[in-house]
């Protein structure tokens, strides 16, 4: 097991000013014991796991191994992002809307200079084709693709005939889907004239130093890369991705990302204002669970109090206000939950996809009781 450490557990604590333990502030070693122990329990074989508190990084440390030559995880080591991707950026369209160079609540067509179906099936982002002869696709905004409330599947490649489609009215329901954040990339960039990758790098990577972080493949990235392993315990090398995907394509260091969380909690780069918009639920969330994405109605005493929100879920718990987001593929399992009190988070990467199950208790072992709706995120409660 390597172990890099950043600063010392104190060090939350002092940082933390004098919050009681029931606030959240663990106790010196609890995260070690019970990272160790989850991933003793699950068979897990590497996970990174990073503390914020006062909008700081705190903590940043890494256990076991990042590929199956037993080869140490660190904190530079490159991590598959996987969907925290989409909270990285719903900030960025949050900034962008506060410089009023988009409006959240207006349709995405209205910033293309041609109709969606026009531009066809483009490889690179979507099936807009796909839509003509259903003019829903003008009502479609910012919002609603932040919000997973587009109306669309997660992907088109999962509808039977492979076609992109509505299934219900734009903003009237929720249904998680990597195409609605596809089409506001393709609104922003298409539209805006501005490339994704280019504006984070400006805008917060650069600037947070967050040098090992990228949405596209970088060839320095394969000097100190983690692959990974699926729910058997077999091990598969790491995705280099070779597009921008704002859904998910971005590889970071639990170093970097930490960075970036703690910007995002004390609202780096935005106004007080829209930083509150940020992480304001606005939709509904009517699904019994997260995945299935459709057909999936939540009954009496199912489901969750939570509301999507601009790249994340908010919610509310013992603690007050917090927002969360997950990342997820076969060999990845990330979490990124935060408090607004006391702007307190904690960011798990993991890239062995069964210490998933353990992230209800190391996330109430690094603060305490939060209220994450476990059983609607993952299926599971504990």
């Amino acid at each position: 097991m390597s172990l890099s450490v950043r600063f010392g557990l104190a060090g939350l604590l002092a940082l933390g000013g004098a919050a009681p333990v029931s606030a959240g502030a663990p106790q010196a070693g609890a995260m070690d014991a019970a990272v160790q122990a989850a991933m003793a329990q699950t068979g897990a074989k590497g996970v990174a796991v990073a503390l914020i508190a006062g909008g700081k990084v705190v903590s940043v440390k890494t256990y076991g191994a990042r590929n199956a030559k037993g080869e140490p995880l660190t904190a530079d080591t490159i991590l598959y992002g996987a969907s925290l991707t989409k909270a990285v950026f719903g900030y960025l369209v949050t900034q962008l809307a506060s410089e009023k160079k988009l409006d959240l609540d207006a349709p995405i067509a209205a910033m293309l200079p041609r109709p969606l179906p026009e531009y066809g099936n483009l490889d690179a982002y979507g099936n807009w084709g796909d839509l003509a002869g259903d003019a829903r696709w003008r009502k479609v905004t910012p919002r609603h693709a932040l919000n997973h409330a587009t109306g669309f599947a997660n992907f088109a490649f999962l509808e039977p005939d492979k076609k992109l489609r509505f299934h219900f009215d734009p903003g009237t329901s929720y249904a998680y889907s990597g195409e609605g954040i596809s089409l506001l990339q393709f609104g922003i960039e298409r539209g805006l004239g501005l490339s994704v990758e280019k504006e984070l790098q400006r805008r917060f990577f650069q600037p947070l130093g967050m040098t090992r972080t990228s949405l596209i493949w970088q060839d320095g990235f394969g000097t100190n890369l983690a692959d990974g392993w699926d729910e058997t315990g077999k091990p598969e090398p790491h995705d280099d991705r070779s597009r921008v995907r704002a859904a998910g394509s971005m590889d970071t260091t639990i170093h970097d990302l930490a960075e970036m969380a703690a910007a995002m909690v004390r609202g780096y780069g935005l106004p007080r204002a829209w930083r509150v918009e940020y992480a304001r639920g606005t939709q509904a969330i009517q699904s019994r669970t997260q995945f299935p994405t459709l057909n999936n109605p939540a009954g009496p005493g199912e489901g969750t109090r939570a509301r999507a929100a601009l790249g994340v879920v908010a919610f509310a718990g013992p603690q007050g206000a917090g927002w969360f987001k997950g990342g997820h593929n076969d060999v990845t399992a990330n979490t990124l939950v935060c408090l607004e009190r006391g702007q307190r988070c904690v960011l798990i990467l993991g890239n062995d996809v069964r210490i998933e199950r353990a992230f209800p208790k190391l996330v109430k072992a690094a603060l305490g009781e939060t209220g994450v709706p476990y059983r609607w995120e993952y299926g599971f409660k504990d």
